[in-house]
């Protein structure tokens, strides 16, 4: 490609090579290329940047060029025309836009609030809320300043009430999460109730169901126990248990609880190293393709889909990330408990419980919200 020749444009015209060898090269990019026997330029289909908006005049006196993308099943398709895909897809986005914002918070709300979960981790944010209220109320009354000035008659009965407001939604959520056994039971028995597999014409009989308890997977048997000992506590407190049996069940809750935050740690963990590891594949992937000259023009498929992986991906991660911290609330708090630290204890224990009711009403709610969003796409 050492020249371009244009048509006779009149008599007494005789180009010379060498100016059309100089306008080529410092007025036309290598993504043009120009036949002796047409009047227009073909766009060079190897080329790594071409043109964004490709003319009228060039696509109607030339061959559109033609990429190809592979489908999810691995046959390659022609794509015939990739400026008017790109088009309709960001005509997609925008449409897809205004939906965002026709799903209200108070949507949202009322979804999570159907579910008890939902209205559990609403009425431990309120009640963690009022704890770090009555804290900083209490310890800026206890400064020098204010201390010998003592308490209002309003005062006092707004701290009785605000107590008794905390006391009942903690009985209320542990009224809420009654029952919590029953899943992993489920899951216990959907195991011992498997058909056992046979050998010729023998069938091997079932194991007992204390065999299949014993070898159940640990978490599901923590969560099982964690269950029936906060049952056992929370009827001794409606009345319903003694005290002395509430209190070593709502002790074994505890340990139950301390046991399996630990196993959910490790299990996040693990979990984000694979979402690191995926991650890493797809941004190697889209960084060979820009280096290979391959652009969104050129295949416009393969980046879009490598692209939105990677933001599922890393969006995966930041959720992950915000469920290790609520763990680790949760592991400080019920260290307290299951350690019996004294020690600031009602300092820690109401900003880690506040933290976690924040971080774990973050996720729910936004779960219900991406939950939303594809009821109104689809």
């Amino acid at each position: 490609m050492s020249s371009i020749t244009f048509p006779y444009s009149g008599p007494g015209h005789s180009p010379s090579p060498s100016s059309s060898s100089i306008n080529e090269s410092s007025h036309f990019p290598s993504s043009y290329s120009a036949s002796a026997d047409t009047d227009s330029f073909q766009m060079n289909p190897l080329s790594s940047h071409p043109p964004r908006t490709p003319r009228t005049s060039i696509i109607s006196s030339s061959h559109v060029y033609t990429t190809e993308v592979y489908s999810s099943n691995g046959d390659a398709q022609e794509r015939p025309n990739t400026y008017e895909e790109d088009t309709e897809d960001e005509d997609d986005t925008t449409a897809r836009n205004p939906a965002q914002h026709r799903v209200r918070k108070e949507e949202i709300w009322r979804e999570l609030l159907k579910t008890s979960n939902g209205r559990d981790k609403t009425f431990k944010l309120m009640q963690y809320s009022l704890r770090m209220y009555l804290l900083f109320h209490t310890t800026i009354m206890a400064s020098p300043g204010l201390r010998h000035k003592g308490r209002r008659p309003w005062e006092a009965e707004l701290m009785k009430r605000l107590q008794s407001a905390i006391a009942g939604f903690s009985l209320t959520r542990k009224c809420l999460i009654l029952f919590n056994w029953l899943p992993p039971l489920t899951a216990i028995l959907a195991e011992h109730s498997s058909v056992p597999f046979s050998t010729g014409s023998q069938k091997q009989k079932p194991k007992p169901l204390l065999h299949t308890f014993l070898h159940a997977s640990p978490p599901v048997l923590l969560e099982f126990v964690n269950g029936l000992a906060d049952d056992a506590y929370t009827f001794s407190r409606l009345g319903l248990v003694g005290t002395r049996a509430g209190e070593q069940a709502g002790r074994l809750a505890d340990w139950c609880w301390f046991a399996s935050t630990l196993v959910n740690l490790v299990e996040n963990s693990v979990e984000r190293n694979v979402i690191l590891d995926l991650q890493h594949q797809v941004e190697s992937r889209l960084y060979t393709e820009s280096m290979t000259g391959a652009t969104s023009k050129s295949n416009p498929a393969a980046n879009k889909i490598d692209e939105k992986e990677l933001a599922r991906l890393q969006r995966q991660d930041y959720w992950i990330q915000i469920t290790r911290i609520k763990l680790l609330m949760d592991l400080v708090y019920v260290s307290y408990n299951v350690f019996n630290v004294r020690r600031a204890r009602g300092q820690v224990q109401t900003f880690t419980g506040l933290a976690s009711a924040a971080l774990s009403t973050a996720k729910l709610f936004d779960r219900h919200k991406t939950s939303l969003l594809k009821g109104v796409h689809s």
